[in-house]
């Protein structure tokens, strides 16, 4: 069972729940009692970061089988996992580990959705997330995003080239064909992108011989005219790359694609809604009938 996360990451993210044990389970005597937890889905979703919930309730002393792998599609009522153990240990590990499937099953549910969207009218086209996501939670925004059907458009500033308006600004009057230049002898195995606002400067950035264009907020109409555009100018190299970024989701997400965007660069999948995870937690002598329940999810699921 792989998992996302370190060991020492999870452990942290359990101790920061349960920093001093659980007062609650202690103080009514119940720690050593055996109990089960079941984890299912309560709406449709793209399941993400199961593994690594399963491991944080293994952390805590507990059994655990999973019955739906990150990525998978589940409708509402379908199992995820299922742990056995102490009531100490079941009890100090549900809801970070109902918390982690929640929000980042929300964030791969919200990336399918895009993903779907755009390839209906362009069956190819990437979908790629920005870096956009919570400070500390990289590892988790990329499993998510990876697990909704996407790609990582910058995984951080070290291994990408990418000139935003902000950077110009320190260049004075340098002519951008100078800046790739310098670019290509500093990094010349990189992709060069720049990020423009106009078509204008679309264009320039083009004659100047960036690779990748990203059209900051630019209309579906706007993407159109200028991938006509520049599919119609001669260049020493193959036409720049049009990334459509700034505002794309999944209800305008398949325009684009039509409009000829050959990359949709998109933030939004990390501002989505949390999946809801029902978890029931009962002793285990109150458990008979799961068994049977449990064995005919899994040659189901």
């Amino acid at each position: 069972m792989a998992t996302v996360a370190s060991r020492a990451e999870l452990e942290r993210l359990l101790k920061d729940d349960v920093p001093y044990g659980d007062l609650t389970t202690e103080a009514l005597g119940i720690s050593a009692t055996a109990g089960v937890m079941h984890f299912s889905a309560r709406m449709p979703m793209v399941l993400a970061m199961a593994e690594d919930a399963a491991a944080i309730i293994a952390l805590a002393g507990c059994e655990v089988e999973l019955f739906a792998a990150s990525g998978a599609v589940l409708e509402s009522g379908a199992p995820i996992l299922e742990a056995r153990g102490p009531a100490a240990g079941l009890l100090s590990s549900w809801k970070v580990a109902q918390t982690l499937i929640e929000i980042w099953s929300g964030v791969a549910s919200e990336t399918r959705a895009i993903v779907d969207a755009a390839r209906a009218v362009a069956p190819h086209v990437p979908v790629a997330c920005t870096r956009k996501n919570v400070p500390g939670t990289k590892c988790f925004a990329v499993a998510a995003v990876r697990a909704g059907g996407a790609v990582m458009h910058r995984l951080g500033l070290s291994e990408t080239v990418l000139v935003f308006p902000e950077h110009r600004a320190f260049l004075g009057e340098q002519p951008l064909s100078q800046a790739v230049e310098r670019l290509r002898r500093a990094a010349p195995e990189k992709k060069l992108v720049i990020e423009v606002k106009t078509a204008e400067a679309a264009l320039a950035a083009a004659v100047a011989g960036f690779d990748v264009i990203q059209a900051e907020k630019f209309s579906p109409a706007e993407i159109a005219a200028l991938v006509k555009h520049l599919a119609s100018t001669a260049y020493t190299q193959a036409r720049p790359i049009v990334a459509a970024a700034g505002g794309v989701n999944a209800s305008n997400a398949a325009a684009y694609a039509e409009a000829g965007a050959d990359i949709l660069v998109t933030s939004s999948p990390y501002l989505a809604k949390p999946r809801d995870v029902q978890v029931r937690i009962v002793a285990a002598d109150d458990d008979a009938s799961a068994p049977r329940a449990l064995e005919q999810a899994k040659l189901t699921a």
